[in-house]
Order: C-alpha cells, then structure tokens, then sequence
C-alpha cells in the first residue's frame, strides 16, 4: 500500500509539473508547414523512442561542435531523453520507475549516420520523411541547439553513445511521466510549423501516428 500512495505520489507531482513550462521549448514558428521543401529530415521510432535524423550540414550551423565529432557524416540523428535510462547497461525497474515518475536529468544522443538512404539504415525501425523548406529547417534546428545545455556557449559532451559512432550531451530541461522523449519529438514538428500539440504525444505510437495521419492528407 504504502509503494501505491508513493507512486501515486509522483504521479501526481508529475501532472502538476506539466501544467508549468517543460523544456526544451518548442520553437515558435509563425509558419505553417508546407510540405514543399527540398531539405530532407527524417523522423525514426525506434518502438519506445522517436528521434530526427537531420542534414549534418544544416545542424552544425547551430551546434558546430558536431562537425569535429561528427567530421564526415551527411546526417546526424538526434534524440533527447532519460539519462539514466538512455545510458543504461541494463534496465531495471528501478530506473524504468525513476524515469517515468521522477524528474529527472535529460541528455541528447547524436549518432552519426554514414548514409543518405536512411530507410535502408534505419531497416529495423520506422522511417517517416519530410521535406522543409528553409525557414522550417532553420526552425527545427534552432529547437535542437536548445536541447543541449552549455556552459560558456558550448555543449557538454559526456559519455560515448550506445550505438554507432555516437555520443551523448547534456541536455535541457527534466524526464519525466509528461515530459518524454516523443513529446520532445512533437515539440520538433511544432517548431517547424505542423499543427501538432505535444501536451499528449507521450508514446512513440502517438507521434508516428500523427505523421502516418499527415501522409494521408
């Protein structure tokens, strides 16, 4: 009983947190996504996980630590989470729990990406591709830069990623129940210009469904 009341507990502290401002922030826009860009960004799930892979060309103008950790790599896909189950060697329920539940420290993954077919890449997981126009590319980047946390203008790089080249980065802001790796995902398309609301693009399923909805159209 007495684990219920604590569970029920940080839920509740949870939902009253999601009530105030969360970071990172979306970006705001004043555009409406066309559809009719040339640049070519990705969204990947991962199945728990969901992530933007983004022309490294484009994403070094606003991180330019990524071009000497990343020199050759025409795309770089970036994810923001959980630090403590992102960098994980096992997953306990102890840290499933925190994650969900507890505030807690957030850290952005970079992982090079050697190729430009990134469907053939990323072959296991779900692949959804848009085309930005400049000013939504400039907007999505400027909402990544925001995920990493600085000291003195520059990112924080900590421990090798978990696959690929890869590495992990401080990031912006607290994990937690209503503050999750995919709402970051649905703040992204937000800032881009998609007419998405985070508050409630918790899962994985909620944000791929949305752009599986969007394709339709």
């Amino acid at each position: 009983m007495e684990v219920i009341l604590k569970v029920f507990a940080a839920l509740m502290f949870s939902l009253l947190l999601s009530a105030c401002s969360t970071l990172p922030k979306a970006v705001k826009s004043g555009i409406d996504y066309s559809g009719q860009g040339k640049n070519k960004v990705f969204v990947v799930s991962h199945g728990w996980h969901t992530g933007f892979v983004v022309p490294s060309t484009s994403i070094i103008q606003y991180v330019p630590e990524l071009k000497s950790r990343f020199p050759s790599a025409p795309y770089i896909e970036l994810g923001w989470g959980d630090k403590g189950f992102y960098q994980a060697q096992e997953i306990t329920t102890k840290i499933t729990l925190q994650a969900i539940f507890l505030p807690t420290d957030s850290v952005v993954h970079a992982v090079a990406v050697p190729s430009e077919n990134i469907a053939a890449y990323f072959s296991n997981s779900d692949v959804r591709e848009l085309k930005l126009t400049n000013a939504e590319l400039s907007n999505l980047g400027q909402f990544i830069s925001g995920s990493f946390a600085r000291n003195n203008g520059l990112v924080l790089a900590q421990k090798n990623g978990i696959y690929g080249d890869s590495q992990f980065y401080k990031g912006v802001g607290s994990y937690y129940l209503m503050n999750t790796c995919n709402k970051w995902t649905a703040k992204g398309l937000q800032s881009m210009g998609l007419d998405i609301s985070p508050m409630f693009k918790l899962t994985s399923g909620s944000v791929m469904g949305y752009l599986e909805d969007l394709a339709a159209l």
